[in-house]
């Protein structure tokens, strides 16, 4: 049989073998019939294919093995030429070859360092290893032939040497080690990465890698691939031959011997800079936009006032993901006579575009409640603004509440946002009832507001859906919670900041993981004023004397009679105005409290007056002037009835 080509080396046949030709030998030089008999059983018991050939290459004997290795029956292949057993394109080289042996007698393999391939009776092909020697008998030369298929033996080498190249040329490092840690293996991408050539870690430990700071990450890894355990995306730093540090992803596993016993570990080690460095600046890129965005938030949402007497404690905090911004905004507008507007609203939606709608409403919010509007009037008007800014299917809540201290009412409408809770020291907390408005952008709504007498001292908690409005709960579940901690907080009266605080950590106690910007703000409402008086006054000239007696009277009891004279001639122009251009009854509303006193005159005309310039020969225009000029504060606010005109003045 002849070869085709390759590097292949061809061992000596088994000694099984090599014993059967032996006695093959003798039996045929002694031409004893139990010699002959013991060599058949050998012959049979060998576990090659044995084939034997006199000198013109005709099969004279056979074992089992053969027929069930080439697909023939004994009798087919006795007296056959050993051709048979070739395939054809190199039946004419083999026969050169065997005339070649009969010279040149000798125990050897067959086409050493070549391919050999048999032919079964099938016609197929297969790769096998041949082992040939000489037989000397009375009759001539016999060779005996100990063929073996070799076929998974070199599909096994094949795809060892698939596997060779992969990982040699692999752009990973590839790295095998004892589990002592000395190198066994090295890729050329390991060269490559770290700088060493494989003769020179060949047999060193793996921890010449490692930085002197970060070799006890060595030791712990070769203790969990002792284990048996697998280590995937291990990120760490290593160290190049010139010095250099690198950011590595390694993964490791452990190598096992054929009982499952752990020899040694394998590494795969990936170079992830250019990952680090990318992830770095777009992590740098990333917070300087959050910064930008959170600082136009912020510049947007403004900074409430302090208000003088009104204990308030807020806190926002942006989304934890994406730019962070969203649309939620709260205020504080102080209306003067000892009212405070409260405004808080939400955006749907988050990103610029939500943080843009938000800035422009709290600043027509503002506008609009400095004129003293009624919250229904707010709202209606701020519906319009939602039209006009021509967002499609831009959706808001907000809430507007109006203070009155010396009444201890608040007036509320809310515009489909969350229900504003009262929490009052012994008292627990409570949802404030209010009437169920459609939220702005919602189109043809007729909004409606409601009033409450609150007892001095309660706190009103304002907040928007990012706080009790997280994924995989229920929302109702949260606003319970939320209740039932404000009545907790709220037994005895606590310090503001500490309570929202309180409240925060309960709700949101996951301070990164929160995905829409929250907003919390608690106002407790002020003192009653120190005292207050109310009379009303038909609308006739004679109310005006009669006016003033009342807030003379009133200033003598309270000990206020170094303001007596401008608060006296503030209140005559405006009584004066109210008689000759409102319609009565008309209210006189005084009101005194530690620093200031305030005069409100309520008169049934829907008409609010207006400051203006008087002609010189013009008996009348000039009151209001005057009052700008001498009050601390003024203003004028619409009401059910009609107006209230009021002036403040500083005690």
């Amino acid at each position: 049989m002849r070869d085709t080509v390759g590097p292949a080396s061809i061992p000596e046949a088994p000694a099984a073998c090599s014993g059967a030709r032996e006695c093959c030998a003798g039996a045929l030089k002694g031409g004893s019939e139990g010699a002959e008999e013991r060599f058949r059983g050998l012959l049979e018991a060998a576990p090659d294919a044995m084939v034997i050939v006199d000198d013109m290459g005709t099969i004279r004997l056979v074992n089992a093995q053969t027929e069930a290795l080439f697909g023939y029956q004994r009798e087919e292949l006795l007296g056959q030429p050993v051709e048979l057993l070739i395939p054809g394109r190199f039946r004419a080289h083999h026969i050169r070859h065997r005339d070649g042996y009969a010279a040149n007698r000798q125990v050897r393999p067959m086409g050493a360092g070549l391919e050999l391939h048999g032919l079964r009776r099938d016609g197929t092909e297969f790769p096998v290893e041949i082992s040939l020697s000489p037989l000397e008998t009375a009759d001539g030369l016999l060779v005996s032939a100990a063929v073996r298929d070799v076929s998974d033996r070199r599909r096994a080498e094949e795809r060892i040497n698939e596997l060779a190249a992969l990982v040699e040329s692999s752009q990973d490092a590839i790295l095998a080690k004892t589990l002592d840690g000395h190198i066994t293996y090295w890729n050329a991408a390991a060269q490559r990465l770290y700088g060493y050539a494989r003769d020179d870690v060949m047999g060193r430990h793996v921890s010449l890698l490692a930085p002197s700071e970060r070799r006890h990450e060595i030791d712990a890894l070769m203790d969990q691939l002792r284990d048996g355990e697998r280590v995937e995306h291990f990120e760490t730093l290593r160290l190049t031959r010139s010095g250099g540090l690198l950011d590595v992803d390694i993964t490791l596993w452990p190598t096992r011997s054929p009982d499952g016993a752990v020899i040694g570990a394998c590494a795969i080690v990936r170079d992830i800079s250019d990952r680090k460095r990318a992830e770095a600046e777009l992590t740098a890129l990333y917070e300087q936009q959050r910064h930008i965005a959170l600082t136009l938030q912020r510049s947007l949402m403004g900074t409430p006032p302090a208000i003088p007497g009104l204990a308030t404690a807020s806190r926002y905090r942006p989304a934890t993901q994406g730019a962070g911004v969203g649309g939620d905004w709260f205020d504080l507008v102080p209306l003067g006579a000892g009212r405070v507007g409260v405004l808080i609203g939400d955006v749907m939606g988050r990103g610029l575009e939500a943080a843009a709608v938000m800035g422009q409403l709290r600043s027509a919010a503002h506008a609009l409640a400095k004129t003293g509007m009624q919250p229904r009037q707010l709202m209606q008007a701020l519906e319009t603004v939602v039209a006009d800014l021509d967002v499609p299917d831009q959706l808001v809540t907000c809430c507007y509440l109006v203070i009155a201290a010396d009444a201890g009412e608040v007036t509320i409408c809310s515009a489909g946002h969350l229900p504003t809770l009262i929490a009052s020291p012994g008292e627990g907390a409570r949802a404030l009832s209010a009437p169920v408005n459609a939220p702005l952008g919602v189109g043809g709504v007729l909004y409606e507001q409601t009033s409450a007498v609150i007892p001095a001292g309660a706190t009103l908690v304002l907040y928007t859906d990012g706080l009790i409005e997280t994924p995989g709960s229920d929302i109702e579940d949260q606003l319970a919670q939320l209740t039932d901690l404000l009545s907790d907080l709220f037994t005895t009266a606590p310090d503001l900041e500490v309570a929202a605080d309180r409240v925060l950590a309960a709700l949101l106690p996951d301070a990164e993981g929160h995905n829409d910007d929250v907003t919390l703000l608690l106002t407790q409402l002020p003192d009653a004023p120190l005292a207050a008086v109310t009379t009303d006054l038909p609308a006739v000239p004679d109310s005006v004397p009669e006016g003033r007696a009342f807030l003379t009277k009133a200033l003598t009891s309270w000990d206020c009679t170094t303001t007596a004279d401008d608060a006296r001639l503030l209140l005559s122009e405006i009584l004066t105005n109210a008689v000759q251009h409102a319609q009565g009854p008309l209210g006189l509303h005084l009101c005194r409290t530690a620093t200031e006193l305030t005069v409100e005159v309520s008169d049934h005309s829907p008409h609010l007056p207006q400051p203006r310039l008087a002609a010189e020969d013009e008996e009348s225009g000039r009151g209001l002037i005057l009052v700008r000029a001498l009050a601390d504060t003024w203003g004028v606010r619409p009401t059910d009835e009609g107006k209230t005109t009021w002036f403040t003045l500083a005690l």
